[in-house]
Order: C-alpha cells, then structure tokens, then sequence
C-alpha cells in the first residue's frame, strides 16, 4: 500500500482547508487516493457541520453586491458565532462570493422551509395541468410532478443552488466547508435582490 507522504498532505490541506492529522487520516482511509480522501473529508465535514447547526450564529456580516454598473444589486446578511470569524477573510470571501451567486442565479428564497405552503401548491398545480397535457399516464403524474417540485427547489433556494464557481457542488456544500474550516455555525439569515427595470 502507498505510503502518506508530507507533500500529499499538504495539497490536500491547501484543496480542503482541512486539519493536519485530519487530512493524513483522510489519507490513510482513501489508500492515498486524492479524491477519495476529499470525498471522505467532504462526509466528515458534513457531519461535523450537522453538529454545529444547533449553535447560536449572532454575529455576521451585512455586505452588498453591485453589478453590471448599478443595474443588479444584492443585500445579504450572513451569521457566524462570533465576532473574530466575521472579520476573516475567509468569511468575508464567503459572503461576497454569496452575493455573486444571487446577483447570477436570482434564488427567490434561502432554503426550501421558506417557500410558502400555497406557493408549493400552486406549483405542484401548474406542473400536473402540463404533465397531464403532455399525454403521460396518470399513474405516473405525480412521480414527475414530484421530479420537477425537486428540480423548482434547486433553481429557486440559494442552499440548493449549484455553486456559481464549482457547479459541482451546492451551495449548502460550500457553506458545509466552510464550517469545518472556521470551526462556526454559519447561517445565511436573508438576502434582498434588485433588479433594474424589474417590478
């Protein structure tokens, strides 16, 4: 079996931003395959995100978003526990990188809970009357109104958004990462979006 060597460890530390021992063990687990190892951090991220979840995140940052020369504008408030995380740079980068991906990808709400019961109904409403025009048998109606329900969730809540810079993670993903690496509860309280001409 391949040996962990220094220079793995460290480009895994500086891809994943994970610990030391953490990434060597990632290492080990993964038999020294490279994306195995992020894949078994990316899993023990995501647990330790879960754990932190419950945490109060009170403090934060409020930052603005201004682009193609004023005619989109994003507002966006985002929650960590204290104050030392909010003023990293890490942390600011998150938050600005957020407001790019509203200002790029117009999510209507934060996650899914946010999205009003009568407009999930509505939806599901409008999805049948056009599965049905579209000749597919009734018993498999709701199968596809339910595919597409998911697939309304992933275009219209920032959390489930692919991730403007890495679409091949979501953005609940990324703020999971970034909770293993600054070791915080990070919450994305609310954002406002403005759009020139629109209204």
């Amino acid at each position: 079996m391949a040996e962990v060597t220094a220079a793995m460890v460290k480009e895994l530390r500086e891809r994943t931003g994970s610990g030391m021992m953490d990434c060597k063990r990632a290492l080990n687990e993964a038999g020294c395959d490279m994306e195995k190892a992020i894949d078994y951090l990316r899993e023990k991220g995501l647990a330790a995100a879960s754990k932190k979840a419950g945490r109060i995140a009170s403090e934060g940052l409020v930052d603005s978003y201004i682009h193609l020369a004023g005619r989109i504008g994003v507002l966006i408030e985002v929650n960590c526990e204290t104050d030392f995380v909010a003023k990293t740079d890490d942390f600011r980068s998150l938050v600005h990188e957020l407001s790019m991906q509203i200002a790029a990808a117009k999510p209507e709400f934060v996650r899914r809970e946010d999205v009003p019961e009568e407009k999930v109904q509505k939806e599901r409403d409008i999805l049948a009357a056009q599965v049905k025009d579209e000749g597919k048998p009734e018993k498999i109606i709701q199968k596809i109104v339910d595919g597409r329900i998911e697939k309304f969730f992933k275009e219209n809540c920032l959390l489930e958004q692919a991730f403007i810079k890495n679409p091949d993670l979501t953005v609940q993903q990324v703020l999971n990462e970034k909770v293993m690496r600054l070791g915080e509860n990070i919450v994305v309280r609310r954002f406002a979006r403005f759009e020139l001409g629109e209204g």
